[in-house]
């Protein structure tokens, strides 16, 4: 196989599924996934590119994550890109003080701890490659420096990912993949809102630049616009 190929999850809509589009139009071989079976076959459908393919993936399941490394196995060998994008529960209705827990556990069920296991279960492919790139997308309410009230859960569950993001990237860099967190900035999806600033193709580019023209090199960063930012 000469295309690369990269798993992009939680892909059925929003920033996932543009940036399949945009690394399918790039030449590589990708696979859409989502936890709902008939809205990642329609978002399959929609973007009609013969280079993507569709598996079905819950990253709150080992069994699950687990099913998506044998199809990688069996029909590719190895994987190059992982975008772990799949992301839920931005909590503007919690406060820190009042907060559901039941609710923020299930936030970092698929934030935080999704994209880990996500990473240790498909590791097996990523090292068959000779330069594996593995992105979490992550926010800005997920940035140290300047946080405040607000969204405690996702903030939270962001901030994690992106500590996740500089403990793998010490431990990765003997299997020579890289590994940075992404802020894709106030996007219009349904997360972020018909007022937000930024189109989804804004939202996806830096994404889909780390996942293939960015330096190797670059790795155990946070970044927004193609520029490193603080955490």
């Amino acid at each position: 196989m000469n295309k690369k190929l990269a798993v992009v999850t939680g892909a059925n809509k929003g920033i996932g599924k543009e940036i399949v589009r945009q690394l399918a139009e790039k030449g590589m071989h990708v696979i859409l996934t989502s936890r709902n079976f008939d809205r990642g076959t329609l978002a399959l459908r929609d973007l009609d590119n013969e280079s993507i393919r569709y598996h079905q993936l819950d990253v709150t399941s080992q069994n699950s994550i687990a099913g998506l490394h044998d199809y990688i196995k069996r029909e590719f060998g190895s994987l190059d890109v992982l975008v772990n994008n799949a992301g839920i529960n931005y909590d503007t209705w919690h406060t820190a003080l009042g907060a559901d827990l039941d609710n923020v556990r299930e936030t970092f069920e698929t934030n935080f701890f999704g994209a880990w296991q996500t990473i240790q279960i498909l590791l097996p492919m990523l090292t068959k490659s000779k330069s594996a790139r593995v992105i979490n997308v992550s926010s800005g309410a997920g940035a140290l420096n300047d946080m405040g009230a607000g969204t405690p859960g996702y903030s939270a569950s962001k901030a994690a990912l992106n500590v996740l993001t500089i403990k793998m990237a010490a431990e990765l860099i003997k299997n020579k993949i890289s590994i940075n967190s992404v802020c894709p900035g106030w996007v219009r999806t349904e997360m972020g809102g018909a007022t937000a600033p930024r189109s989804v193709e804004e939202g996806a580019e830096t994404i889909v630049w780390l996942a293939t023209e960015a330096d190797h090199s670059l790795t155990g960063k946070f970044f927004r616009d193609k520029q490193e930012i603080s955490w």
